[in-house]
């Protein structure tokens, strides 16, 4: 039981990892909090299951459409939305706020697309739900399938931005926006570069969300506290640390469902949230003294 437990712990936390790594790019990057994450994450796995059943495209084929279209459409709402709320803010804390409150209201435009799509049931699909042995524990495929491509996905997106100049390029707008502009880097277009490389991650972390959970038009919500709690627990920026700390989410989920009971998942989140800003709120991954 125990074993059963860390395997399937592990699976679910990959998958947080991903869609955390994106919240925390549009928020360590572009300084842009999106309470919008998670419905641009549920809109992606209505994407996948309208492609899987209506049109027999596999969820692993319409990454290949859906990435590509979460990345413009995250760079469109940048460009049209939040970069006149950049430029009023002139570099100060306001930007924090103004977007808050202007993606609390693109969450609900979103949200009520979707509603008037799909309806409020939930949804699914069955795709590669055979299941495999692993350490004496069967699981099925597809959440193999997500945790793999999500190890895939952060592992190269982790090396590209320490190992490169294109990353080093976002790590330096991060850190230091002013000293970036004043050696060359166009500030604007790495935020807007930057968010919409979250939006992108956040789509890829719908459709694997996709192949294994059931989803409704109004859970987004559920998937932008998950995606905020691994970012103020892994340090906001600290994308090593967002992946650790979305395997340690995983685990505690998957803990309180097996051994305390089912209803108190969330609770337990939450706690472990609130715990984590009263006890270490620059995250559990920071150094002190920084």
């Amino acid at each position: 039981m125990l074993l059963s437990t860390l395997v399937f712990g592990l699976m679910l936390g990959g998958t947080y990892a991903l869609i955390a790594l994106g919240l925390s790019l549009q928020y360590g990057i572009a300084r842009i909090m999106n309470l919008a994450y998670g419905e641009v994450l549920i809109a992606a796995a209505f994407l996948a299951f309208v492609l899987f059943s209506s049109f027999g495209i596999s969820p692993l084929w319409s990454l290949l459409i859906i990435v590509p279209l979460g990345y413009g459409l995250s760079w469109l709402i940048y460009q049209v939305m939040m970069r006149p709320l950049v430029r009023r803010s002139g570099g100060t804390g306001r930007l924090e706020v103004d977007s808050i409150l202007a993606t609390f209201g693109l969450l609900f435009v979103i949200q009520g697309i979707m509603l008037v799509a799909f309806g409020g049931n939930y949804q699914s699909y069955s795709y590669l739900t055979e299941g495999i042995s692993i350490f004496g524990t069967t699981v099925a495929i597809n959440r193999v399938l997500a945790f793999a491509l999500s190890v895939l996905i952060g592992g190269g997106l982790y090396l590209a931005l320490t190992h490169s100049r294109w990353g080093l390029n976002l790590r330096a707008v991060a850190l230091a926006p002013r000293s970036a502009l004043l050696v060359g880097i166009d500030v604007n277009r790495i935020a807007r570069s930057g968010f919409a490389l979250g939006g992108a991650l956040a789509v890829a972390g719908g459709v694997m969300i996709s192949m294994s959970q059931t989803f409704s038009a109004s859970y987004g919500v559920v998937f932008t506290m998950k995606a905020l709690v691994v970012v103020i627990m892994g340090g906001v920026g600290n994308l090593l640390g967002a992946l650790v700390a979305g395997l340690l989410l995983g685990l505690v989920e998957t803990f309180v469902l097996v051994y305390i009971d089912p209803g108190l998942t969330l609770a337990a989140t939450y706690t472990l949230f609130l715990g984590v800003l009263l006890w270490r709120p620059e995250g559990l991954f920071a150094r002190r003294g920084k």
